[in-house]
């Protein structure tokens, strides 16, 4: 199992990001440490080369990072066929004890991957390192998260065992159990519904309202981004699912995923992840467009990141709407 191509693609990649992440960390803690832009120093000049060469490196780590969430998801799908019980990812990831806990930090994770490469980003918009102390400063909160997230992936694809009977989806996700998912599965429809949709085309509104009026908007669309992405996970279980089963009692978020509903999933959580991600992330910098070198290039930055964040979001809503009404199921 262990020479598995998915399997292999995530343990070297695991490996890499731990590597890196720790020589990243050293690098963080000596710059916030001796970093004075106003010395010209040897060491102020090594340590500004170094902060290009290392930030491209770190950037290059979490993308990796952040696609890797979803070839994990892929892999344990792709696994689910060897374990008995197993049908999906639901399954696969429950056949040992660091599967779902993997997948949750790993989803925490692409979250924060992506708000430190908005920020890196937006440093790189300013000639004097404007935000180099905040951005190696959020990297020592990540690094910890990242080198566990590694440990944990690790663990689960080296302690899968073929023999372990496993549960499948109905029964992880089903409203008498008593499981997250159950609990999920269990919200009434009407009112997720209504959450589902109003955060979702909230936060789209709040992106192009941004625009208009950036002071004004910072924060609704901040928090409705960050709403949208805990409404539309437990939209997508509670509500949307079972219309794309046409099946009432099917509330499985990994089924999305495979051909048979035309990986439908992909495109879901493809849409809401970075329209999240990217609505949190231009109000993020807002406290940031009085620096000087940041003046002219930020805001325009913003408003590209808010308008993903309403794209991204506004067709992750439609789709679903759609996915909704062209069913045949009938609740």
């Amino acid at each position: 199992m262990i020479l598995h191509p998915g399997i292999l693609a995530l343990l070297a990649g695991a490996f890499a990001v731990a590597g890196l992440m720790v020589l990243a960390s050293w690098h963080a803690v000596e710059l916030l440490a001796r970093w004075d832009l106003a010395s010209g120093s040897p060491r102020q000049l090594a340590l500004e080369r170094r902060t290009y060469l290392i930030s491209a490196v770190v950037g290059l780590v979490l993308a990796f990072q952040v696609a890797s969430l979803f070839l994990f998801v892929f892999t344990a799908d792709g696994l689910s066929s060897m374990f008995a019980g197993a049908m999906c990812a639901a399954g696969a990831l429950l056949a040992n004890r660091y599967g779902y806990p993997a997948l949750l930090l790993g989803l925490g994770n692409f979250v924060l991957a992506g708000l430190w490469l908005v920020l890196n980003h937006a440093d790189n918009l300013g000639y004097d390192y404007p935000l180099v102390r905040r951005k190696h400063g959020f990297l020592l909160v990540l690094a910890p998260l990242l080198l566990v997230e590694a440990a944990l992936r690790t663990r689960y694809f080296m302690e899968l065992d073929p023999e372990v009977i496993t549960s499948c989806c109905g029964s992880l996700f089903s409203r008498g159990g008593r499981t997250v998912g159950a609990s999920l599965a269990a919200l009434p429809a009407l009112p997720t519904a209504i959450a589902f949709y109003g955060s979702v085309f909230g936060a789209a509104g709040a992106g192009l309202a941004f625009l208009r009026w950036p002071r004004a908007a910072a924060v609704p669309l901040g928090l409705l981004s960050a709403f949208s992405l805990v409404a539309g996970l437990a939209g997508l279980v509670s509500y949307v699912s079972p219309y794309v089963y046409e099946l009432p009692t099917h509330r499985c978020p990994f089924c999305l995923l495979q051909g048979a509903y035309g990986g439908i999933g992909y495109l879901l959580y493809g849409t809401l992840l970075p329209g999240a991600v990217t609505g949190i992330g231009a109000p993020m910098l807002s406290p940031f467009r009085g620096f000087p070198s940041l003046a002219g290039p930020l805001p325009l930055f913003q408003r590209r990141l808010a308008v993903t964040s309403s794209v991204l979001l506004a067709v992750f809503g439609v789709i679903s709407a759609w996915l909704v009404t062209t069913s045949h199921l009938v609740q």
